[in-house]
């Protein structure tokens, strides 16, 4: 096949360590760069005097809603970007040009609705993601600033998706770095020199945010990108739009539904543990991040690689990737599980000098993080089909962990155990969620190596496979 362009001979030619850490490391840097966001905004709210601990607990219980927002951002930006990377798989540039509008388009007319709802409606929502009295002013001051900044920030976020798929990782790395940075500076600075507390935190992330965007739309206003838009492409197309919905609804209803057993988890911590174990799950999430968003970088840095080759049939190269990208999950999981289980009070110490706030928040984390070894694996089985077009097998294993396992025992263990059966949920539901994945994967490896066989007859070991796919 004759390649348009160098970033797709890479994709298509290159060894698979190779071509996997020169993707995947700027995902993962830019992951990093997008949990400090958070991150650095707790970590300053929680060194508030007399007020941080409880405001930290307010930041967490606001962070469900931008689950939301960040779920429609998934819908069309990761929805948009696995599909261009299929079709620049396919040399077929006129179908990415029109996946690209709509999919801007679409992004456009949801952050608008989306926004101005939650703006309107602010406090009856955060009561119903389970505010108490104490923190729900600081969560709606923090809130209300980020919803306005998530009108640019919807299109940093997805402009990164769309850049990295046309095989550009390192261009969406720097624009998150920007921001990040943007953000630790600030900080600091608006929380403590010019005393705004809560709200000084949440206009550093608005600021450092559209630092982003602005970095990613001059990719598209300059000649570095690989898709060029043409007016006649501007305008909604049902067939591409089912596309990009086709691929894109799996992370989007992972989020949704993160966001409602967020809202779930936040009421049954304020029942039984009340704002302070609010505030440990606040810390305890950012923890977690540490370690997750390297493995979402992972993610983003197989996808199109995956993706690339999957529409181009080279089907060995799909699994050698998929393979390689497990093992990286899991061994960097397998060390943050290690560091969390035997040095808690390291990490959470760093996020908080409060003593009665650091000894719940070390009581959860162990528990809850228990079974986080396996989680690599989880999410890199469940992107690969994603990668590949398969949405609904994606988003059955998807929503098997968050919807059909871990909300029914959130509701149901507490009951049974109090405080701690709020953190005993996540393990189990982990558990019994890979477990299903494998199945999934094990199936998905066999048919593509009776694909990869059906293009090769003459392969080591495709004579058996084809004699048993005819009996």
């Amino acid at each position: 096949m004759n390649y348009t362009s160098e970033r797709e001979r890479r994709l298509a030619t290159e060894s698979i360590p190779k071509l996997f850490l020169s993707f995947s490391l700027p995902a993962i840097t830019g992951m990093l760069v997008q949990a400090l966001y958070n991150i650095v905004d707790r970590f300053f709210i929680g060194q508030i005097p007399d007020v941080g601990k409880i405001a930290i607990g307010g930041i967490g219980v606001s962070l469900p809603i931008t689950f939301i927002l960040m779920g429609f951002t998934m819908l069309f930006g990761i929805g948009g970007g696995a599909n261009i990377s299929i079709y620049l798989g396919k040399n077929d540039h006129s179908t990415a040009r029109k996946i690209l509008s709509n999919a801007l388009i679409m992004l456009f007319i949801t952050a608008v609705v989306l926004n101005g709802f939650l703006l309107l409606n602010l406090e009856q929502v955060l009561k119903i993601f389970g505010a108490t009295s104490e923190n729900l002013p600081y969560a709606k001051s923090y809130l209300k600033i980020i919803l306005i900044g998530n009108y640019w920030n919807t299109f940093a976020f997805a402009f990164n998706h769309l850049i990295r798929a046309e095989g550009n990782p390192k261009f969406a790395m720097y624009s998150m770095l920007i921001g990040a940075i943007a953000n630790i500076i600030l900080d600091p600075i608006f929380i403590f020199t010019f005393k705004m507390g809560v709200e000084g935190a949440a206009y550093a992330t608005i600021i450092a945010q559209g630092l982003s965007f602005l970095r990613g739309l001059s990719y598209y206003l300059s000649d570095r990108k690989l898709i060029r838009l043409e007016k006649e492409d501007l305008k909604l197309d049902r067939a591409i739009l089912y596309m990009i919905t086709a691929i894109g609804v799996s992370p989007f209803f992972i989020q949704i539904a993160g966001s409602l057993v967020g809202a779930l988890l936040n009421n049954n911590l304020r029942i039984y543990g009340g704002t302070l174990a609010q505030g440990a799950y606040a810390i305890i999430n950012s923890i977690s991040t540490i370690f997750f968003m390297p493995v979402f970088g992972m993610n983003q840095g197989m996808q199109p690689i995956v993706g690339f080759n999957y529409g181009a049939g080279n089907y060995k190269r799909v699994k050698e990737t998929v393979k390689l990208a497990i093992a990286s999950a899991t061994t960097l999981m397998v060390i943050g599980w290690i560091i969390i289980q035997f040095f808690p009070h390291v990490l959470v110490g760093f996020m908080t000098p409060d003593a009665e706030l650091m000894e719940i928040t070390v009581n959860g984390l162990k528990p809850f993080l228990f079974m986080m070894f396996i989680a690599g694996f989880q999410i890199i089985s469940s992107n690969f089909f994603q990668s590949i077009g398969k949405a609904k097998i994606s988003f059955v294993l998807s929503l098997s962990r968050q919807v059909f396992l871990l909300a029914p025992l959130i509701y149901f263990l507490p009951k049974l155990m109090g405080l701690k059966g709020v953190w005993y949920a996540q393990p189990i539901a982990d558990g019994l969620s890979a477990l299903t994945t494998f199945f999934f994967l094990i199936n998905e490896f066999k048919a593509l190596e009776l694909a990869q066989c059906l293009q090769n007859p003459g392969s080591e070991g495709c004579a058996e496979k084809l004699i048993d796919q005819e009996t």
